[in-house]
């Protein structure tokens, strides 16, 4: 059983995408009867859009160390009003937590860091909404970043997913280095040798 890819042209005659999907057609008679089952492959190029936009943001982010998660800092702060709820002095409170999260930041700071392009690119897809969420055997749950493979995901769901992820990339990085969104897409298209 062999696969080719053929592309639907004007006129509705498919015709095939490759030299090696020509040269299998090229060898059955006239009148020979092939049966096929049909599946719609996503853009390639759309893909390659994808990552020269990735690789555009991957480009231009620092890692910094040392940083307190906004979600860390806000988890704590909740943490001290709940304490203040039961007597605390709310005031002493987040003096100490502020304590804590200046320690804590010192000591990251002295941690170092590495710029993965595998963790980025799954940050991305994962802030952009398209992410499944699992459970740990330890009890914890955690955010897993979807399969953007041809056969996982669509043409629709991935333009989506593209979408989302300009936005996430703008929002995080590219708007500190580009006047907008407009200079974004002419840089990612040069980088695919568009323009």
């Amino acid at each position: 059983m062999a696969k080719i890819a053929l592309v639907k042209m004007q006129g509705g005659a498919l015709v095939p995408l490759t030299d090696d999907d020509k040269h299998f057609i090229d060898k059955k008679r006239v009148g020979t009867v092939l049966e096929c089952d049909f599946k719609t492959l996503r853009n390639p190029m759309f893909h390659r859009k994808y990552f020269a936009l990735l690789n555009l943001g991957f480009d231009y982010w620092n890692p910094i160390g040392g940083t307190v998660s906004p979600a860390e800092r806000g988890l704590l702060m909740r943490f001290v009003r709940m304490l203040s709820q039961y007597g605390g002095e709310e005031r002493i409170l987040q003096e100490i937590v502020s304590g804590y999260l200046d320690h804590l930041s010192v000591h990251r700071a002295q941690l170092e860091t590495e710029k993965s392009f595998e963790a980025y690119r799954k940050w991305v897809i994962i802030e952009s909404g398209f992410y499944d969420v699992v459970v740990l055997p330890n009890g914890t749950i955690r955010r897993e970043a979807k399969s953007i493979r041809f056969a996982k995901m669509d043409d629709v769901e991935f333009s989506e997913l593209y979408q989302a992820s300009f936005g996430v990339l703008w929002n995080s990085i590219l708007n500190c280095y580009f006047g907008d969104e407009e200079a974004v897409e002419l840089a990612v298209n040069r980088l695919l040798g568009y323009l």
